[in-house]
């Protein structure tokens, strides 16, 4: 492919305000890495609405980044919002040879991105990322997809979008992992079980504790740990006091997403109780980094080895215990999909 001169726009809720910001939808940032690594003439400028907080032009590992600063405003704002970018995507137009624009998540950005890539003859793709796909999204009335325009990032979310919104998206590409942030070096499996995400009330952590409590009775010296930070921290330190957990569950806060990397490498275990979910990044990870995921989501019809589905939490716990019991359970890495073949993948698309 030759993709000398030719621009590839991104339009995203947000994106890092450095190449510091790695907690900052850091699938995200290994997707636009390997689109640099894998088509090193094609130039990115993702055009960030919501976050940083601040209205600027910069470069991430040199792609060029605009951001707008929206910070979730609603009414007038959205709409001045709305102006900025487009007023942006016609200067933008008008500069480069635009291939196409890629949206993250089918909301604004798929709005903005469907509806001036129709009035500018150019393709447009959203790529349906999680909470976009169930029902009560508004914007899907205003930007009217049409199915061969719709990517889902897993077989679970193309039905959900289809049973919310009567529209079957046309592709599929799962997330992939960046197996070059894992460390060579760490092999030991000294953590029993991990979690990682932020630490919000959709995520049901109150549930990971519960299960945690449990299984406590079988392992009394069990070592937990829970990565990220968010609104229910102090919530989560109650119901790990009045449970008599402090020295089984370290909460970390928010740390970087390599110390993240190194906890998961040396956990047998990763437990993910949210109810729903597109495609967990963390539990590619983990997959990865040589830990069974034990979750309620299936995201592919396809079975994952090592990732174990259950339907209770009375289930999850004996199959925790299960594992932690079996000497034969082997904490092998698994990569069932990796970045390099997402990037290549899109780009199948625009290309």
């Amino acid at each position: 492919m030759n993709e000398k001169n030719k621009t590839l726009i991104i339009l995203s809720p947000g994106f890092p305000e450095n190449e510091k910001d790695t907690t900052c939808l850091p699938a995200q940032q290994s997707f636009v890495r390997s689109l640099n690594k894998h088509f090193p003439r094609l130039k990115i400028i993702v055009l960030a609405f919501e976050y940083p907080f601040k209205k600027s032009t910069y470069h991430w590992n040199a792609n060029e980044v605009i951001s707008f600063s929206g910070r979730n405003k609603g009414h007038f704002f959205r709409l001045r919002l709305w102006q900025m970018v487009w007023r942006k995507l016609k200067m933008i137009d008008k500069e480069e040879n635009i291939i196409g624009l890629l949206s993250l998540w089918c909301t604004e950005t798929a709005l903005i991105g469907k509806w001036f890539a129709k009035k500018n003859k150019l393709r447009h793709y959203c790529w349906i990322l999680g909470q976009d796909a169930r029902k009560g999204n508004k914007m899907i009335k205003y930007i009217r997809p049409d199915s061969h325009q719709l990517i889902a990032l897993s077989d679970s979310l193309s039905i959900e979008f289809f049973l919310n919104y009567k529209i079957h998206p046309e592709h599929i590409i799962p997330n992939g992992i960046d197996t070059s942030l894992f460390f060579q070096n760490i092999t030991e499996k000294d953590i029993d079980v991990c979690a990682s995400g932020s630490l919000i009330f959709l995520k049901r952590y109150d549930i990971f504790i519960e299960v945690i409590k449990e299984m406590t009775r079988n392992f009394p010296t069990l070592k937990v740990i829970l990565c990220g930070g968010g609104e229910e921290e102090d919530n989560l330190n109650t119901l790990i006091k009045k449970s008599n957990l402090e020295n089984n569950i370290t909460l970390t806060g928010e740390i970087s997403h390599a110390e993240v990397m190194k906890i998961m490498q040396r956990s047998k275990l990763f437990l993910h109780t949210s109810s729903y979910e597109g495609f967990s990044s963390a539990c590619l990870e983990a997959l990865c980094a040589g830990g069974h995921v034990i979750s309620f989501c299936e995201p592919m019809k396809r079975k994952i080895n090592h990732w174990h589905i259950v339907e209770t939490k009375k289930e999850m716990i004996g199959k925790a215990v299960q594992l932690l019991n079996n000497n034969e359970t082997e904490f092998t890495s698994v990569a069932p999909f990796l970045i390099d073949d997402t990037a290549k993948a899109m780009m199948n698309l625009f290309l």
